[in-house]
């Protein structure tokens, strides 16, 4: 069974570990959310792609959900005495390797998907892991602070401000055709079927399939997705704030209803969501909650079957 998920971070990466749970022998595919990348102090850093790959090679902070166990923070606390303008975004020390070697090898010339190739030989995932595109492309998110109009980076909205202050737009911002990472298409073209994990829909897959012919690809396809919005609240995290600054109610019939029947053909809510219609979309009602590895497996099989 050949399975391509499109998958941003903890939502995601958590859901597709239950996919390996439930579906050892399965070939998964794992095209990740790049919009979130960023660079500080020299260092290119790939926050989706890092949690994906820590989760399935078993090296995430469980509790935190992202960055590395067993962590320490030294860097991150000399960086503040420092008085570096962007150390509240979260550097572990054991990270910072990954994001030095992910540099080291980006500066000999090596592209984003060959270094995450070089990256996960380390963590051996069980999954290919490949970025949405190559090419840079960076989430930016115009807001109003101190009565001044501007746009800031993902994030610094997320991270920084918590998401408080109302985003007036959403934009990812590239230069030329954004195209989408060798072997992308041709893994979506050789599936049975494409999953939508329950990441978020504006930031995470929702920039997946801004990539120049993913979306395309999936119409012909079996796709089935899984909501992140359990009873109008976001599981985790604040995709409410994404949402509202696209104009889309928080709501797990708002949010099928977005994706649209042109690339979903299942969708699947949480009991709390009973009745929910996207029209031309079988939707079913399953628990979401991913409370431990044998709820999330179950909820795994329930999307493969609905598939």
């Amino acid at each position: 069974m050949r399975i391509v998920a499109l998958a941003g971070g903890i939502g995601g990466a958590r859901f597709l570990r239950g996919v390996q749970h439930a579906y050892p022998d399965a070939e998964l595919t794992v095209v990740v959310n790049t919009g979130d990348d960023t660079t500080l102090y020299g260092l290119r850093i790939c926050p989706d792609l890092d949690t994906v790959m820590y989760t399935l090679g078993n090296g995430i902070d469980e509790e935190r959900g992202w960055g590395r166990q067993d962590e320490s923070w030294r860097a991150k606390e000399e960086l503040a005495l420092y008085g570096s303008p962007t150390a509240w975004f979260g550097l572990g020390d054991r990270d910072l390797a990954t994001h030095l070697r992910r540099t080291q090898l980006m500066l000999g010339g090596q592209s984003l998907t060959e270094v995450t190739a070089t990256l996960c030989a380390r963590w051996q995932p069980g999954a290919t892991l490949l970025p949405m595109t190559d090419s840079q492309a960076e989430t930016h998110v115009t807001v109003v602070e101190d009565g001044q109009r501007k746009a800031i980076h993902f994030q610094e909205w997320w991270i920084k401000h918590h998401a408080a202050l109302p985003a007036e737009a959403i934009t990812l911002v590239h230069h030329g055709d954004l195209l989408p990472a060798p072997g992308v298409l041709e893994a979506v073209e050789a599936a049975d079927f494409v999953l939508l994990p329950p990441s978020n829909p504006v930031v995470s897959i929702g920039t997946v399939l801004q990539v120049k012919g993913i979306r395309e690809a999936l119409v012909d396809k079996r796709v089935v997705g899984v909501s992140p919005i359990i009873g109008g609240a976001p599981v985790r995290g604040m995709a409410d704030a994404c949402l509202a600054a696209i104009g889309v109610e928080t709501s797990a019939e708002a949010v099928g209803r977005h994706y649209g029947s042109d690339i979903l053909d299942g969708w699947l809510v949480d009991t709390a969501d009973v009745g929910v219609t996207v029209p031309g979309v079988e939707v079913r009602a399953v628990p979401l909650l991913m409370t431990d590895l044998e709820t999330t497996a179950a909820m795994a099989r329930a999307a493969v079957d609905l598939a």
